[in-house]
Order: structure tokens, then sequence, then C-alpha cells
């Protein structure tokens, strides 16, 4: 009680907002899961519309049909998730899943890795686009033009669920997290909503529509990978950095920081051959 007395006048309370939107029985639809199901079907639809607006692309037509996206949203979403689900455990909690492996499935306990879930999807891409026969590039770039939607879904419902929270502050924005002790903290959830979501989508919304760069295979691709892996390196110094890993050296670099490095590294390559094969 103390400790509270202590608190900053300024601390926000954190919203009252169940995880669970709806139990029907034994069956329970969380905000997590809907986060994911919203983003992915936003970027199908959103990949379909790019498609079928010839002015985007070089010689005036896609290469891409929508049906070409109708028929790659299974593997999308299979890529994904799996991909997602193994990154975590294999570099955030191994430990964990090793001594109760049943945990593996419960993934509505949350423990999705943004860059287990990118190499996921990546790996899907590259195999669905040589058994159609067109370059994976395009592929690419349609599909990350949109996924910006689900990381910014997916970061609100990591508030909701009061998890990944950050740093202890006194900014006037802070909030004190059920689960995060009485300090208040930053809300990094909501920064990299912002950043990693509304931000980037409307950076490659411009590329897409203004600039035109879907007539460059890659470029926008190569610039979400950019943008997510700079927005993610930025937010970490405002994120807790999870408690069984702690920081990995000089009290600052995080495992967040150190996978979204070769991101930033691998998208500004793509932007830089794509223009270089567009000259």
């Amino acid at each position: 009680m103390s400790d509270l007395l202590f608190l900053p006048l300024a601390a926000l309370p954190f919203p009252e907002i169940d995880p669970v939107i709806v139990r029907i029985g034994p069956l329970a639809v969380h905000w997590y899961g809907l986060g994911y199901v919203v983003g992915i079907l936003f970027a199908w639809w959103y990949a379909k519309r790019l498609v079928a607006n010839d002015r985007l692309w070089a010689g005036g037509k896609a290469p891409i049909s929508g049906v070409d996206i109708d028929d790659f949203l299974l593997s999308a979403a299979a890529g994904v998730v799996l991909g997602g689900r193994l990154g975590y455990i294999l570099f955030y909690d191994f430990a964990r899943y090793i001594e109760r492996p049943g945990d593996i499935l419960a993934v509505w306990q949350g423990g999705m890795s943004f860059h287990g879930g990118l190499t996921g999807v990546t790996v899907a891409m590259i195999l669905f686009a040589r058994r159609r026969g067109f370059s994976a590039w395009s592929l690419f770039d349609v599909i990350a033009a949109g996924v910006p939607v689900g990381f910014g879904l997916v970061r609100l419902t990591n508030f909701i669920n009061s998890e990944l929270w950050g740093r202890v502050s006194d900014v006037p924005w802070a909030f004190v997290f059920p689960n995060g002790g009485p300090e208040p903290r930053h809300p990094s959830q909501l920064y990299e909503a912002l950043l990693e979501g509304l931000v980037l989508f409307l950076v490659l919304r411009l590329l897409t529509h203004s600039a035109l760069k879907l007539k460059a295979p890659g470029f926008v691709a190569g610039t979400m990978v950019t943008g997510y892996g700079t927005a993610r390196i930025l937010v970490e110094f405002f994120r807790e950095p999870d408690a069984h890993i702690g920081y990995l050296a000089g009290g600052w670099l995080t495992m967040g920081m150190v996978l979204s490095v070769p991101m930033v590294l691998i998208g500004l390559w793509a932007m830089l051959r794509a223009k270089a094969a567009a000259s």
C-alpha cells in the first residue's frame, strides 16, 4: 500500500477490458486471436485490390491474379501461425516448452514471434510463387502492403491482455498495468501499434499509389521489412524485456533488437535491388 502512495498523479488506470470477447460453452473467442484473423483477412482483401488496379503495375497489368491471392490465403495463415509460434518457442522461451510441451498448442495464451511469422509466410510465398510461375517479389509486395494493419491490431490486443508492457516511466500517459507491479509503465504496445501499424501502412500506401513502387518488384516489401525493424528497435528502448531473457548486454540490448537488425539490413538490400533492377 505504501508504494501506491508514491505513484505519480499522472499515471493512468488500466482499462478493464476482458481479453475474452465471448464464451460459448468450453470455447472462448479472444481479442488476441481475433486480431490475427482480422489482420490476415484485411491483407488478403487489400492484396486483391492492389492486383486489380492496373495503374499500379508495370505494363498496365499485375503479374498476379485475384484467384492467386485467394488460393494463397490458407498458405499465408499457416505460415504466419506456425512460423510465429515456432519462432517464439525457439528464441524466447525454449526451456518452458521443453518442460511443458502441452503449452505449445495454447496459442490463446499469447506467445507469437513476429520474426518467426515473417519467416514462415516468406517461405510460403516463395513456394507458392514457384508453383504458379510468377515472381515472388511481386507477391512479397502485395502482401507486405497490407500487413501493417494486422501488426497494429495484434499490438492493441497485447495492450488489452496486459502483456509486453513497457519500462517504468513517469510520462503523463504511463499506465499501471494489472500484472506489471504498482509502478506506471510506458504503454509500449500502443507505441508499436502506432509505428508498426498506422504509420507504416500509410508509408506503404504512398509508395504503392503515389510513387507507383509496385512497378519495381521488391521495393514495397523491402520498405515494410526495414520500417518494421526500425520501429521495433526504437520501441525496444521503452519496452520491458521478457523476464526470462532480460537484457542481453549493456543493460539496453534486447532479443527484439538483435532479431530486428537483420530485418533492417535485408529490407535495405531489397529496396536497393529493386531500384537497380527498375533503372
